[in-house]
């Protein structure tokens, strides 16, 4: 067996992981990242592209920002149509100049993954077997196989950045782990291609026919989405046949605007809401999709991994650099505030938005629920204060600072 050692073990190369082992070296505390798969299968996962302020911050404290402040759109609004009547949530002018940045995950991480190559910094792509050893105690360690030689990673902190099914939250005994789930009764179908987008900032529509969301990549590559039933396949939907049923879904203007093309990815996302609580176990750090999942609507994924990133970033650079290692303790009750309200706004909005027809849900048949929420989404959007509400979480809410 190979022995090795560093500060900071990091389970997963998805711009979590990336972004968080990018930090910590610039603060000269060595860290080694684990992957599962190859780093071409992870620039293969197409995911979003809205960032939140705290996020491009961080992502230029990381230095990598270069390509991003280059080619990221700025975003100072969205539009939320309801069967043709659009209203714009004005994001700059409702939160006192705050916006958004559309750029991809795939160029986030290729950006990650190309500087942190740069740096020489370890990466062991199609690491296999891992184990997380004596979390709990002074010196936990990792083993794993990679190219058929086993290996044993001594290290000080572990960051599960290994998402739902990685290893790193079933490390945690289950006796001591609580997980809240709501699995919701249809998908996202979503469609990529290179077409230029149909509006210049996002367009959320509720219709009868379902919600659609008309987002993008960049000026050039589009990202359409249409809620589909769960017991729906790709194979069911043909190029011809998404483009017509999206454009249904459309404002009237936005549609006749559309510019259709050969998807160059094609993929239906089941969607639910999950939090494993606590994010923390010993030296075990959970952090992003490993200890919560949200469904796309308010675009909260890739954000409240990087506010988990954020904190733990802050308490790593407290341990190494003042020498305080009881601030680790800090660690799951500030991620899980802002987790909680990420996760109430993105349950929010996708029961605004979307349509359940006669299903039950919240202990209410379909058309009772349905009208509660037609009330609810018109009262937000009739007024300032309600748009307000709306903007302000959707750019996100501050980081928190340790005690």
């Amino acid at each position: 067996m190979k022995h090795l050692e560093t500060q900071v073990a990091i389970i997963g190369a998805g711009p979590s992981g990336l972004l968080l082992g990018q930090l910590l070296a610039r603060q000269g505390i060595s860290n080694i990242i684990l992957e599962r798969v190859t780093g071409d299968y992870v620039l293969g996962r197409v995911r979003a592209g809205i960032l939140e302020q705290g996020f491009v911050d961080l992502v230029r404290e990381a230095g990598v920002a270069d390509r991003m402040d280059e080619e990221g759109a700025s975003h100072e609004g969205f539009n939320i149509s309801i069967d043709d009547r659009s209203v714009r949530i004005d994001l700059k002018k409702l939160t006192g100049g705050d916006v958004v940045v559309c750029y991809g995950q795939t160029e986030i991480t290729k950006d990650l993954m190309e500087s942190r190559a740069a740096l020489e910094l370890v990466t062991f792509y199609e690491a296999s077997d891992v184990d997380l050893q004596d979390v709990t105690a002074a010196s936990p360690s990792v083993t794993f196989v990679h190219e058929g030689e086993d290996y044993e990673l001594k290290c000080d902190y572990i960051a599960g950045c290994d998402g739902f099914h990685g290893i790193s939250r079933q490390t945690i005994p289950e006796q001591l782990r609580v997980e809240h789930e709501r699995v919701y009764p249809f998908g996202w179908l979503g469609l990529l291609s290179d077409t230029p987008p149909v509006s210049h900032e996002l367009i959320y529509s509720k219709t009868s026919r379902g919600f659609a969301l008309a987002s993008q990549r960049s000026a050039t590559r589009s990202r359409y989405y249409i809620q589909v039933p769960l017991s729906d396949q790709v194979e069911d939907w043909s190029d011809e046949r998404f483009w017509e049923e999206f454009k249904k879904r459309l404002p009237k203007r936005a549609a006749e605007k559309l510019v259709t093309g050969p998807s160059i990815e094609k993929s239906i996302a089941p969607l639910r809401s999950f939090i494993c609580e606590p994010m923390q176990y010993g030296k075990l750090f959970l952090v992003g999709d490993a200890a919560h999942i949200v469904p796309p609507t308010g675009a909260k994924g890739l954000n409240l991994a990087a506010s988990d990133v954020s904190t733990l970033y802050k308490i790593l650079r407290r341990v190494y650099l003042e020498d305080d290692k009881e601030c680790i303790t800090q660690y799951s009750e500030i991620a899980l505030r802002r987790v909680w309200h990420g996760e109430r706004f993105s349950w929010w909005m996708t029961n605004m938005l979307h349509n359940f027809d006669d299903m039950e849900s919240l202990d209410l048949k379909g058309q009772t629920f349905e009208r509660f929420m037609d009330s609810e989404l018109s009262y937000y959007l009739a007024s300032e204060a309600g748009q307000k509400v709306i903007a302000e979480q959707y750019v996100g809410l501050p980081y928190e600072d340790l005690a």
